[in-house]
C-alpha cells in the first residue's frame, strides 16, 4: 500500500531535482528518504527516477505518474482543509492590506472562497502598494513583497523564492527587439514602479552567475503595480515585475518573459503582522490557505 509520506517525497524530489534537498525540506535524513523512494518504487512496480552519479531525473513512467500523485495530494489537502473549516467556525473581522496587482488578480478570488467557507468571518480589504504602517494603522496584516521595513514586524513566508522578471508585450519586442546586453536597456522604454517616492534608475539582475545593472530610461513611472503591468500589456515598454503578478499574462501570451536566462532579484512574498499576538485563529487559517494555494501556484515559477 502506497504511503502518503512517500508520495510527498516523490513530488518534492521532482520539484527540487535532488533527493538530499528533498529530504532536508521534509526534515528527513537522506537515508530515510532513499529507503522511502525504494519502497515507493517497489509498491508501484516501476522505477520513478533514472539515477546516475550526478543527476536524478524522472523516468518515462515517473513523468506519467507524477501528475496523478500531485492531484492525489491536492485532493487530500483540500479535504482536510474543508473538514477543519467545518469543525472550527471562525468569526470576527480581518483587516488585510494586499498589493494592487496581486491583490486584484490572484488573491481576491482566493479570499472570496475563504470567506464562503467561513460565513461568520468579516473581511476588510485595503488594496494598494503603499507601505502600510502596521503599528499606527488598524490593519491586522499585510501581504507584501520584500522584507518588512521594521525589524519589530513579523514576516511569515508565503512565497520565499519568488523573483522579479523582465516582461514585455510580444508586439513591443517585435518592434523594438530583445535587449541582448544590459546596456541595451538604454534603448528601451522602461516602465518603472516607484515605491516610497523613489524612482529607480537601474534594475539589478544576474547574468551567467554575474551581477549586472540594467540602466533605465523612460517616460512612464507609476506608484501602482497594476498600472505598470497594463502599460506593458499595451506594448509601451519593458516592466520588471514579481512573477506572481504576471503569471496569468505570461500563460495567456499577453506578455513574454524577456531573456529568461537573466535572473531577477529576489522578491519574497510575506504575510507581515505587527507581532505574534496578531496571529488569531482566523489569521492562522488565512495564512495556511494562502500558503497552500501559493505552493501549487508556484510550480511554474522560474527559479
Amino acid at each position: 500500500m502506497i504511503r502518503l509520506a512517500d508520495l510527498e517525497l516523490l513530488v518534492r524530489i521532482a520539484d527540487l531535482g535532488n533527493l538530499t534537498q528533498a529530504a532536508k525540506s521534509l526534515d528527513w535524513s537522506p537515508a530515510a528518504a532513499s529507503a522511502a523512494l525504494k519502497r515507493l518504487e517497489a509498491d508501484l512496480g516501476f522505477a520513478v527516477f533514472v539515477r546516475s552519479t550526478r543527476s536524478l531525473r524522472l523516468s518515462g513512467e515517473g513523468q506519467r505518474y507524477l501528475p496523478h500523485a500531485r492531484q492525489a495530494l491536492q485532493a487530500l489537502s483540500d479535504g482536510q482543509s474543508q473538514a477543519l473549516a467545518s469543525r472550527e467556525r471562525l468569526s470576527g473581522e480581518l483587516h488585510l492590506a494586499v498589493p494592487s496587482d496581486l491583490g486584484r488578480h490572484v488573491l481576491l478570488p482566493w479570499l472570496e472562497q475563504f470567506q464562503e467557507r467561513h460565513p461568520d468571518l468579516s473581511l476588510r480589504l485595503q488594496i494598494g502598494d503603499s507601505l502600510t504602517d502596521l503599528k499606527r494603522r488598524p490593519v491586522d496584516a499585510a501581504v507584501r513583497y520584500g522584507l518588512p521595513p521594521s525589524s519589530s514586524l513579523v514576516a511569515l513566508p508565503l512565497l520565499p523564492d519568488c523573483r522579479r522578471i523582465l516582461v514585455a508585450a510580444p508586439h513591443y519586442l517585435a518592434l523594438r527587439g530583445m535587449p541582448a546586453t544590459p546596456a541595451d536597456m538604454r534603448d528601451h522604454e522602461a516602465l518603472r514602479y516607484v515605491l516610497a517616492d523613489e524612482v529607480p534608475d537601474s534594475w539589478q539582475m544576474e547574468i551567467d552567475g554575474v551581477a549586472a545593472t540594467l540602466p533605465l530610461s523612460g517616460r512612464r513611472v507609476a506608484d501602482d503595480g497594476e498600472v505598470v503591468k497594463r502599460w506593458a500589456i499595451a506594448g509601451l515598454g519593458v516592466a520588471y515585475k514579481s512573477w506572481p503578478d504576471v503569471a496569468g499574462e505570461l500563460a495567456s501570451g499577453q506578455l513574454v518573459h524577456v531573456n529568461p536566462h537573466w535572473r531577477g532579484a529576489l522578491s519574497p512574498l510575506n504575510l507581515v503582522v505587527p507581532g505574534r499576538h496578531q496571529l488569531s485563529p482566523a489569521m492562522r487559517a488565512l495564512r495556511d490557505e494562502l500558503s497552500r494555494r501559493l505552493d501549487a501556484f508556484a510550480l511554474a515559477m522560474p527559479r
